[in-house]
């Protein structure tokens, strides 16, 4: 007899962050045939491979290659590339998890009526510039099943007319991973943190700030791009700045200069980027992922975003906000201020209790052996009511 199959999409190294312990522990099971399936959005060492090693990751069971110069190009090669798979695999479920490119494969599973489930739903920044708040919009709507982190991302997707009975409440993944890979291995990160280690890098244990930049309303549009330069340029502390493969290919396009006490570098591990986050004076950056991260770990953020899907770092108290579409409404002296006076300071992080995973992990199986992934049921859209109108020719 066959066993069933689950199928996991991922695409980009924060998913496979977030991932990593629902990944290794449900891959150990031999009651169902769980696939890993990598969509090729991130291909390079450094931005893949890297982290599966880091993480304990075995590689995945299928790489799609679906890479593209747009994000229309990777979107629609992720779907007619991961179409085929499905259809062949027919498993009970396709899991997915985030906002990229990688997620929009949720079509291909619903032109082929798999159930889809969402890891990471009903968060919104309400900022529809963003691609990732419509891709979080679409799968959510075409999901079966829904994995959000708090009661009021629930309350946000009711709103929307998504049926509460999908959604189910996990708490934040994040917490977890930094239990598994940094808390309960504290040991082997201090005795990383040699001062040659910061020498080597240019800067200085607690008296440098760690930066990353991607986001597609910051970076490609130009504008913003200057403001976000123009705020680190209005410090004096040495700015350590793994930058994206596209932010760098962006700057030379813009023929923008960096300031000078930035330090520019390629994407780096998982490890490196913890190990200079919580040595760090505070990290600059307008990734969701991090500032989750710093968050749990007690160090500062500033929020390089006009909007966030993540507002509970506001209510910890952990971060400061820059809009760079407005940077009026932000002194730079003021905001540096604010920013400088997190430092040293504690917080309850209010993100969970490090159980998301094993929550997600149990509920999958339990899907599994019960046939419970079909959500989608007619009388939640009160068919039957519109066809009663029909035939009496309403």
């Amino acid at each position: 007899m066959n066993k069933k199959r689950l199928a996991i999409i991922l695409g980009i190294r924060p998913d496979v962050i977030r991932a990593s312990l629902i990944l290794n522990s449900i891959r150990t099971t031999k009651e169902f045939d769980v696939k890993f399936i990598w969509s090729g959005q991130h291909y390079s060492d450094n931005l893949k491979d890297v982290f599966f090693r880091e993480l304990g990751i075995a590689p995945p069971d299928i790489e799609l290659g679906a890479g593209g110069n747009t994000d229309a190009e990777t979107s629609a090669a992720v779907i007619s590339l991961l179409y085929p798979v499905l259809k062949e695999m027919q498993p009970e479920a396709v899991v997915f998890l985030g906002d990229t490119n990688t997620v929009m494969g949720c079509l291909a599973a619903a032109q082929l009526n798999i159930p889809i489930v969402h890891i990471e739903g009903c968060m919104r920044s309400y900022d529809w510039r963003m691609p990732e708040e419509k891709y979080r919009g679409t799968i959510d709507h075409l999901s079966d099943v829904i994995y959000t982190y708090f009661e009021e991302y629930k309350k946000q997707g009711i709103a929307e007319g998504l049926n509460p009975k999908r959604i189910v409440l996990v708490q934040n993944l994040i917490v977890d991973v930094l239990n598994a890979y940094y808390f309960a291995k504290k040991d082997f990160y201090d005795k990383m943190a040699t001062d040659d280690y910061f020498r080597k890098r240019g800067i200085e244990r607690g008296q440098y700030y760690l930066m990353t930049c991607h986001r597609r309303e910051n970076v490609h549009i130009r504008e913003s791009f200057e403001n976000v330069l123009s705020l680190i340029r209005a410090t004096n502390r040495k700015v350590y700045f793994p930058a994206s493969y596209r932010t760098q290919k962006v700057l030379k396009e813009y023929g923008l200069s960096l300031p000078e006490n930035v330090i520019m570098v390629d994407p780096i591990g998982y490890q490196e980027m913890l190990l200079l986050m919580v040595n760090s004076r505070g990290v600059i950056t307008d990734s969701g992922t991090v500032v989750e991260e710093t968050c749990v770990l007690q160090v500062p953020s500033l929020q390089i975003r006009k909007a966030t899907e993540r507002p509970q770092v506001y209510d910890a108290g952990s971060s400061v906000k820059f809009d760079p579409s407005r940077p009026d409404l932000y002194p730079h002296d003021e905001l540096y201020r604010k920013f400088e006076n997190l430092y040293g300071k504690t917080w309850e992080h209010n993100l969970g209790d490090g159980k998301a995973s094993e929550r997600i992990v149990n509920d999958l199986l339990n899907r599994l052996r019960n046939d419970g992934f079909h959500m989608h049921k007619p009388e939640d859209y009160h068919l039957e009511i519109t066809r009663s109108y029909r035939e009496d020719g309403l």
